[in-house]
């Protein structure tokens, strides 16, 4: 009896609080796809859009790229000018070395959010298009997934395709 009990408290905590907790976020820019990982096993696969210049990463504020690399999903902005917003920790300190080394700024503020605040209904259209300023956007029901699933801490990667040997035979 206790073990249904249990079953069934899970089950309806899982129903309640929605997505289990990812332990990775990959991001693969070719394929427009957000994957949230937990233990190697997908937990989501969501569709995104980028900043207006896709391909290649990021490389000084303004160029409208989204970075590609390894960096940590740090911090929650509730309260952002989109629906919810997770930062990521770009630049790390290779991405400072090397804007210092060419003279620009590396840029920064590059977030993981929704819609713009007031234009939710627009999503059908916008995640049609790169429109960022190099942030990954989603629609709000799936920035809402992210935002369930993901800590402060959590890594993300992002790469411009997806790896042929490791994250292929692991997607769904």
């Amino acid at each position: 009896m206790r073990t249904y009990l249990a079953i069934a408290l899970f089950l309806i905590a899982k129903t309640a609080f929605g997505i289990e907790a990812a332990d990775k976020v990959v991001v693969i820019k070719s394929e427009k796809m957000l994957y949230l990982y937990k233990e190697g096993r997908v937990l989501a696969s969501l569709p995104v859009v980028f900043g207006a210049n896709p391909e290649g990463h990021k490389q000084q504020e303004g160029d409208e790229r989204t970075p590609e690399g390894s960096y940590r999903l740090d911090f929650k902005k509730p309260d952002s000018a989109y629906h919810k917003a997770i930062h990521i920790s770009y630049p790390n300190t290779d991405d400072i070395a090397s804007a210092r080394r060419r003279g620009v700024s590396p840029g920064g503020a590059v977030m993981i959010h929704g819609q713009r605040n007031g234009f939710a209904w627009a999503a059908p259209v916008m995640q049609d298009f790169n429109w960022t300023r190099g942030c990954i956007a989603l629609s709000n029901e799936d920035m809402e997934t992210v935002w369930q699933s993901v800590r402060p801490g959590t890594p993300i990667e992002i790469v411009p395709q997806a790896p042929k040997h490791s994250l292929q035979a692991q997607r769904p």
